[in-house]
């Protein structure tokens, strides 16, 4: 776990820097010059431009202003992978990030060898105490665009049928799926039960000790009434039936912006789900596979996640419930260290499961200032701050998510039509 206690020229430091760096190598092996150039929609960005940017950020903010006789690799940088500081300049238009065929792959890697070894000789310094809290935000700057990495180059192979083995989707599996409702087929797991919470004050927000984002503080005390949380992610079992009911072509239960969208964009079923031959398929990173029913539901918007929770009879959490059920929970679960990077079925429900990984869970929070709200100082104020509008909070990380990036205060948050992500939810009472 990454921490601000680390001394600043403790070796401890320098290894959690290597680990995470080579973390983000180790994702994109495999990928072609081809592949990471991809870019499928705005709100993604190519593999290259990640490896780029997550480079960027310690150039800009550590080695520039700390680093003794830093040499700046390439002076165009600074513009290109730009994402949204502002303060630092002008930028690149984030739309247009598919479009750089230049720098090429391979001086992208030599740009990140080159900040790696300026890095290492400023973490070994004596001046590096000077520096070390902005290192750590980079690490865990750079664990979210491992995270990127993952569901925007999930998003572009999508768009190619050839690349994700889906021709006709003949070829998913060995093995033909068999119907959903044969004996044989993987049972999803009765809805209920709930665990309840009694009323109270709590406290909410990050605590002083370990690192956290702005935007997790202060801590503070919230007052909650009794409130329930079904004790597992809603099931692809369970949405089967939300869709067989007509859930995607009643507008009563849906948001009327939410309605717009579905019928603009002509949603039928989650994204990356597909029907072929009275079978219901879902793309992972590896191809297509055949519907784990006993599985959480994920990459469904906001606006799904409300629509079946009032058809579910329930609602979706909000962000302090979420925060005050995960408080006395260990940190565990399928993230994206496993390998798998899908969600995974429980077989247990009579406690609270899966509140770590496997999805985000939609809240029905607005992503908005906590009381006494203040950004960091400087560029950095930029990173989460100026975000605080029209946007919806999740909570739990997901099977693509750093373990090492969780805490019960992590506050994530995303447009509410937004699905790229590995995003879920969990029924309240």
């Amino acid at each position: 776990m990454l921490s601000e206690s680390l001394a600043a020229t403790n070796p401890e430091l320098q290894h959690c820097y290597s680990n995470v760096r080579q973390r983000t190598l180790e994702l994109v092996k495999g990928f072609s010059a081809e592949d990471m150039m991809l870019q499928s929609m705005p709100d993604a960005s190519p593999g290259k431009w990640h490896l780029a940017h997550t480079s960027w950020f310690f150039e800009t903010f550590i080695l520039k202003p700390h680093a003794l006789n830093y040499r700046v690799f390439n002076d165009s940088y600074e513009y290109l992978f730009n994402s949204y500081y502002d303060s630092v300049g002008e930028r690149h238009p984030r739309p247009n990030r598919g479009l750089l065929s230049r720098p090429g792959l391979e001086q992208i890697l030599a740009y990140r060898r080159h900040i790696d070894d300026a890095m290492q000789a400023a973490l070994a310094s004596p001046s590096a105490a000077a520096f070390t809290e902005t290192v750590i935000i980079g690490l865990h700057h750079e664990m979210q665009h491992q995270e990127l990495i993952l569901t925007d180059i999930k998003h572009a192979l999508a768009q190619n049928p050839v690349a994700m083995n889906c021709p006709g989707l003949n070829n998913v599996a060995a093995s033909p799926a068999k119907p959903f409702d044969t004996p044989t087929a993987k049972a999803a797991l009765p809805l209920k039960p709930f665990t309840t919470f009694d009323e109270g004050v709590y406290h909410i927000g990050a605590q002083n000790s370990g690192f956290s984002y702005d935007c997790e503080r202060p801590s503070h005390r919230v007052f909650c009434e009794a409130f329930a949380l079904a004790n597992r992610p809603v099931s692809n079992s369970e949405w089967l039936e939300f869709i067989r009911a007509g859930g995607y072509q009643d507008p009563g239960l849906w948001l009327s912006d939410g309605w717009a969208r579905c019928q603009s964009e002509q949603w039928q079923a989650p994204l990356y789900w597909q029907r072929h031959e009275g079978e219901w398929y879902e793309l992972r990173l590896d191809g297509y596979h055949p519907l784990d029913l006993a599985a959480p539901v994920c990459h469904i918007s906001y606006y799904e996640a409300d629509a079946f929770a009032r058809w579910a009879g329930g609602r979706l959490p909000t962000e302090y419930e979420l925060e005050i059920a995960s408080q006395k929970i260990a940190i565990a679960g399928n993230f994206a260290e496993s390998g798998r990077w899908h969600p995974s079925a429980t077989d247990a429900t009579d406690s609270l499961q899966q509140l770590y990984g496997d999805v985000w869970e939609w809240s029905s929070s607005s992503y908005s200032p906590y009381p006494g709200f203040h950004p960091e100082q400087g560029a950095l104020g930029e990173y989460n701050g100026k975000f605080m509008a029209n946007q919806y909070v999740l909570r739990g990380g997901s099977c693509a998510t750093a373990q090492a990036q969780m805490r019960p205060s992590y506050r994530n948050f995303f447009y509410p039509h937004q699905r790229w992500q590995f995003s879920g939810l969990r029924l309240a009472q």
